[in-house]
């Protein structure tokens, strides 16, 4: 597809006519609408979804609907001019209300159904009607699509009431979960992490909803309590939102013969997904099969390169299936996430999550998605052929390649040249027999200390004399490596860049959710401004406040140390 006449390099866009402008759809003209859709999008009641790749469908705008906040970041990464939030037909359309579109707007957006594998194993469980055709996009509705400098992106409001796919739910995010997501997409971003991104974030002044939570002070594994939340809608932008997920719906149908349609549409959707998110790496003249295996490795290289950025980080996805796994390979949907504090190897935020989907399981989990989506694209393939032979190889050299990519991820949070096995493995078990805050221990670390001293800010307790002597021993070793290297200065600002000093930490981000039900976004702001720069030295004062250890009140608090995927 080639680049919308309409978008330049120069674009920038000031009045919301000049954006509804930009309009550029790609998936409902290229892709199959569900032929029992209506036509006006009007299609609220969780129902079963036969064929096509999408459902036509209106938002249900927010009543009484208050800006709090937008990414200035991506605004300008876009084009887009500042002064459009103080447009009021532009909140209107954010906070779901497609009356303010006009042409060449399409008055609806749109929804798709996807499939559900958990590490591997397909489930039909979760969908109402016990046939997996009740799946999908169940609160979040694509409204616009865009070329703007150069590349496509996708806008989709999360929150924005029912569609097909709903499961009887009301199709509401609430304004907590709303708070959380926007926040960590663009401190996602900055970190220099793969993800979908933060583009507006609204709420309603007078509709809420109730959700089972935790009660103040509660430590109980589960919500405790129903609470009454504001409803909230965060639009997020990336380039597509295909996931893992979509591909292998297409593929059980075509394994069921559930349609004539279905084997062609799961051709359809992975051409789709090329020229969406592969477009500049992948030849499109070349031959399909070919054009299946080129992809087969970029999505590994990227999928294995996204994880490891996660362990870099500290970041646990909390729920790793196949319908959060994008294809594009960047991070998306963020539920039952969060960022390892007290180093645990078995860190998993989430009380519905288990070991499988903790901090240091996340590579077999991509494996196993990997594998979902290999599965799914291979009927695509020729039997016998030297292609499918290739995209096979490709399957089998999963486990390898994320290996590779995690040992240069711990090679450079280390300041090595390359991988040492016995040194990480030592250190490993130190971090994890110290307590030690994993985002405080690398960044001091990368100041090329030369005693254990240094490193005592990071630790949640004090050291044993015989621990405190293992980590010199190990401080010396690493450091005689290190030196090894020449420049130590040189290696500290490289170690600096891979190590952020900020990170998000749960309980400094509560407070900013809870004021901002009470109408207070100040401190939503002020963390937009601090995760937004999370490599940077920053004031004393910010940080005194958010570079420091979890206070031990918050250890195993209900809401802030784990929580339900209550949204």
């Amino acid at each position: 597809m080639t680049k919308s006449a309409k978008s330049s390099n120069n674009v920038s866009v000031t009045t919301f006519d000049a954006f509804v402008d930009q309009v550029d759809y790609s998936l409902m003209n290229s892709l199959n609408a569900d032929p029992e859709a209506t036509e006006k999008g009007d299609d609220h009641r969780a129902r079963q979804v036969f064929s096509g790749h999408f459902v036509p469908v209106t938002p249900t705008p927010l009543a009484q609907p208050e800006y709090i906040t937008h990414s200035t970041t991506l605004f300008n990464e876009l084009g887009l001019s500042d002064e459009l939030v103080l447009d009021e037909r532009f909140s209107r359309l954010f906070s779901g209300d497609m009356s303010a579109a006009c042409a060449p707007m399409r008055p609806f957006g749109w929804a798709t159904g996807y499939a559900l594998s958990i590490y591997g194993t397909e489930y039909i469980q979760q969908c109402p009607f016990g046939t997996g055709n009740g799946y999908g996009d169940g609160r979040a509705i694509s409204i616009f699509e865009t070329v703007m400098k150069g590349q496509r992106w996708e806008m989709q409001l999360k929150g924005a009431g029912p569609t097909p796919y709903c499961r009887g739910g009301d199709g509401r995010a609430v304004l907590r979960s709303s708070v959380r997501e926007f926040l960590v997409q663009e401190h996602m971003y900055a970190l220099g992490v793969p993800t979908s991104r933060s583009l507006t974030l609204y709420v309603s002044k007078s509709d809420t909803v109730t959700r089972p939570w935790y009660s103040p002070d509660s430590y109980a594994a589960d919500p405790d309590v129903l609470v009454s939340n504001p409803v909230a809608i965060s639009t997020r932008v990336a380039p597509s939102f295909l996931r893992v997920g979509q591909l292998e719906l297409f593929a059980r149908r075509t394994r069921r013969n559930a349609d004539g349609l279905a084997l062609e549409e799961l051709r359809m959707i992975v051409a789709h997904l090329i020229e969406r998110e592969y477009r500049n790496e992948i030849d499109q003249d070349r031959e399909f099969s070919d054009q299946l295996v080129t992809l087969a490795e970029l999505f590994r290289q990227r999928l294995t390169t996204l994880v490891a950025n996660w362990l870099r980080v500290g970041y646990c996805q909390g729920n790793f299936n196949s319908d959060n796994c994008a294809a594009g390979g960047y991070t998306l949907d963020y539920g039952p996430f969060g960022f390892c504090e007290a180093f645990d190897t078995a860190f998993q935020p989430w009380t519905g999550g288990g070991k499988h989907f903790s901090f240091f399981h996340q590579p077999a989990a991509a494996e196993a998605n990997f594998h979902m989506f290999w599965a799914a694209v291979r009927p695509l393939l020729p039997e016998g052929s030297d292609a499918l032979a290739q995209f096979d190889d490709v399957r089998r050299g999963f486990a390898e390649e994320m290996q590779n990519q995690t040992q240069k991820i711990w090679a450079s949070k280390l300041g090595l040249a390359q991988f040492d096995a016995k040194l990480f493995k030592q250190l490993l078990s130190l971090m994890e027999r110290s307590e030690v805050d994993y985002t405080i221990f690398f960044r001091e670390l990368s100041h090329i200390p030369d005693d254990v001293a240094s490193l005592k800010k990071s630790f949640y307790g004090a050291l044993s004399d015989e621990l405190e002597a293992q980590w010199q021993s190990w401080l010396n070793e690493w450091r005689n490596i290190v030196n090894a290297r020449g420049d130590v200065s040189e290696v500290a600002v490289k170690m600096k860049q891979v190590n952020p000093k900020y990170t998000w930490r749960e309980w400094l981000v509560v407070p900013a959710y809870q004021q901002a039900e009470e109408g207070d976004y100040t401190l939503i702001k002020e963390l937009q401004d601090v995760l937004s720069h999370p490599y940077d030295e920053q004031s004393k004062a910010i940080e005194d406040k958010y570079y420091r250890l979890k206070p031990k009140e918050y250890f195993h608090a209900g809401g802030v140390s784990h929580y339900s995927c209550s949204s």
